[in-house]
């Protein structure tokens, strides 16, 4: 935040002050220092907030605003760890699934509980609901 300050990026800048200050606010709210994935979390949770406004923007036709929050989303995701891929979250599914021996859709809560834990944030809550989706039918 500070280096992107000092070269004259503001907007870069600004948009880590926000998520800074989420970061901290999470801390007070804690009363403790976050670990790394705490933090990981809390920089997802706005990525994902702007993802969602995006998603509104289109619905309105406001190719502006659309803009700037894709900006906006790509410094967040600058200092976001890669999600894993389909791939391999499809082979945490089948492998917890069997573990439980799950195989029906009534099934799902309990195997997205289990592959989420097991995840934990390193991917998209969507993504995973799809797949064990896909893996139950």
């Amino acid at each position: 935040m500070f280096k992107a300050s000092k070269e004259g990026r503001s907007f870069e800048a600004d948009i880590l002050k926000i998520a800074m200050a989420s970061v901290k606010n999470e801390e007070v709210k804690k009363g403790e220092s976050l670990e790394d994935s705490d933090v990981e979390k809390i920089l997802r949770t706005e990525a994902k907030k702007i993802k969602d406004a995006i998603s509104q923007y289109e619905e309105m036709g406001r190719r502006e605003l659309i803009e700037e929050e894709k900006k906006q989303l790509e410094v967040i995701e600058k200092y976001l760890p890669e999600l894993m891929s389909e791939e391999d979250i499809k082979k945490i599914v089948e492998t917890k699934a069997s573990e439980l021996g799950v195989s029906s859709m009534r099934d799902m809560g309990k195997l997205m509980g289990v592959v989420m834990k097991e995840l934990n944030g390193k991917a998209d809550g969507a993504v995973v609901r799809q797949i064990v989706q896909d893996t139950l039918s």
